[in-house]
């Protein structure tokens, strides 16, 4: 009895860290496509954003950098790793990384505004950075959505 006992609690600790994104995974999947094609828009100028990233945008700056570097870290690949193994500790990575990451992009714009060059925010960039909120926001409701396990609540 005690062998069974253990291995129910085993199921239910397992259960417990499982993560179940229902529809808003379809969101962020969609969400995840879009920064792909945001990272291939112009971002400063005529460069697009893995070309900011690689340090190939004359003048870009260290700010539109990072924000590049994070969105694709926080945006794609940790965002696909968590949709794949399905854990709620891969949710709060993936919450704290895009937000920091919407954080990033909000001074990569200002950054681009106050520049005194003619190379202003581009679209990809802009779009880059609402696709980043999205997430953000998607992730955090993902991590937060975890059900009580306390019995009778």
């Amino acid at each position: 009895m005690a062998a069974l006992r253990a291995e129910i609690d085993s199921v239910e600790r397992d259960m417990a860290a499982r993560l179940q994104p229902g529809w808003w995974a379809m969101i962020v999947a969609v969400s995840v496509f879009v920064l792909l094609i945001a990272e291939l828009l112009p971002w400063i100028g005529s460069s697009g954003g893995w070309q900011v990233l690689f340090g190939r945008a004359a003048g870009s700056g260290v700010l539109p950098r990072l924000f590049a570097g994070s969105s694709l870290l926080f945006g794609v690949l940790v965002s696909a790793a968590a949709l794949g193994a399905r854990r709620w500790a891969m949710a709060w990575v993936c919450a704290l990384g895009c937000t920091f990451s919407v954080l990033n992009g909000v001074w990569a714009v200002w950054s681009r505004q106050t520049s005194s060059d003619y190379a202003r925010p581009g679209p990809g960039l802009v779009l880059a950075l609402l696709t980043m909120v999205v997430l953000a926001i998607q992730w955090l409701r993902l991590a937060w959505s975890r059900p009580s396990l306390a019995p009778g609540i």
